[in-house]
């Protein structure tokens, strides 16, 4: 017969482990408050430090966390949350707005910047880049920094942005650089159409993105595709003002990664410089587009829907009479109707040493108002089928 003791002490044993597992099978989701760690909600105190100090809590944290920033005006100056974390699970829920400082800085080029993180989410709230006083600086003079970039990802994994409004951002709103696996869903993007280099949501050195749900405004591309983007996936975004989803620039650098397996679809461009657009610098490059499937467009009044350029040369400086290195193949434009504020409505300028080849038009319909729409084709190959207007140039 056991001993009361002994049983005693198995049982605490035997409770201790039932413990362990079910602790190990669910972890305690830590929370963290910005309020806790002294952020103010006034829209002028500092709270750069309080989401730092949140962030290493976080970050330390080998289960689930949770950063919390809740309803208010929280001032935020730039900062970098680094990693890696030993959680790979760490959500930001934003129920209130952060501000950038009113001034703009010569130095900075991010607002807000994560690194080398893993399995990072952020949900909700409003981030309010307040870029007027620069762009007002880049109306009246060259002197101007480029500005920040209010939220840009880098070198990370697994990352989630669902419900974010992001507004009035100095430079770009959102950036992805050298990424896998991110989810951009539900987010609204904001900026006047005269904001300059404003790009909503910028990709480049990233594979395994995917963008839905999203409505921007804003003062340059809606999506902007750098080089070494891989597997995007595009739906259901609307875009105007804006200079549309745009590949490119590309081939600005002799040595560039490429493009490839890049879908659009279910979009709609309201007044937009571009709709669908392909551009390249008119010079050497050894960087390539191939694989792109443009689908389901609505166009409504867009300057220039279906474009590709490759004499982009601003400022003619680097690449006077050169020709663009970049070789474009294998694009497809299927489904794409609605109405032209240009007569010329598709527009394939392409590269006279590197031509555009596997260029398919299927069940095209854009108008010009009551006259004819035009088509224009330089140095392109590719093929036409069903119900094509303007009549197709290939």
């Amino acid at each position: 017969m056991s001993h009361p003791n002994n049983f005693s002490l198995l049982l605490s044993i035997t409770t201790a482990l039932i413990l362990l597992i079910i602790q190990a099978l669910h972890p305690v989701k830590a929370n963290y408050n910005i309020m806790s760690y002294g952020a103010k909600s006034d829209g002028q105190t500092d709270s750069s430090g309080p989401l730092s100090s949140a962030w290493q809590a976080a970050c330390t944290s080998t289960g689930s966390s949770t950063i919390y920033i809740p309803s208010g005006t929280f001032m935020l100056k730039p900062i970098t949350l680094n990693g890696p974390c030993k959680s790979n699970k760490i959500i930001i829920q934003i129920d209130g707005t952060l501000v950038a400082p009113s001034s703009y800085s010569t130095a900075v080029q991010q607002w807000i910047m994560f690194k080398q993180v893993d399995g990072v989410s952020i949900y909700g709230g409003t981030i309010n880049g307040q870029g007027q006083t620069l762009w007002s600086c880049k109306s009246s003079s060259n002197g101007c920094p480029a500005g920040a970039t209010s939220l840009i990802f880098s070198n990370s994994k697994n990352i989630m942005i669902s419900g974010l409004t992001s507004i009035n951002s100095e430079l770009y709103h959102i950036a992805i650089n050298g990424c896998e696996g991110v989810q951009v869903q539900g987010v609204k993007i904001s900026a006047p159409g005269n904001s300059p280099n404003t790009d909503g949501i910028h990709v480049q050195m990233s594979t395994n993105v995917t963008i839905t749900g999203t409505g921007i405004k804003t003062g340059d591309d809606c999506v902007s595709i750098g080089p070494g983007t891989t597997d995007l996936w595009i739906e259901r975004v609307t875009c105007g003002p804006g200079h549309g989803i745009s590949i490119g620039s590309l081939g600005k650098d002799k040595e560039e990664k490429g493009v490839q397996n890049v879908i659009v679809k279910n979009t709609v461009f309201t007044g937009s410089q571009n709709g669908l657009r392909i551009k390249t610098w008119g010079r050497p490059s050894d960087g390539f587009v191939k694989g792109v499937v443009f689908e389901h467009a609505l166009m409504q009044n867009v300057q220039n829907p279906i474009i590709i350029d490759q004499n982009y040369c601003p400022h003619n400086d680097g690449c006077p009479d050169q020709n663009s290195g970049v070789k474009i193949s294998g694009v497809t434009y299927n489904d794409i109707q609605g109405s032209s504020a240009t007569q010329v409505a598709m527009n394939f300028d392409c590269s006279p040493s590197n031509p555009c080849s596997g260029i398919v038009l299927e069940d095209i319909k854009l108008t010009y108002g009551d006259k004819l729409a035009e088509s224009s084709c330089k140095n392109v190959d590719g093929t036409a089928s069903g119900f094509v207007v303007p009549p197709s140039c290939l």
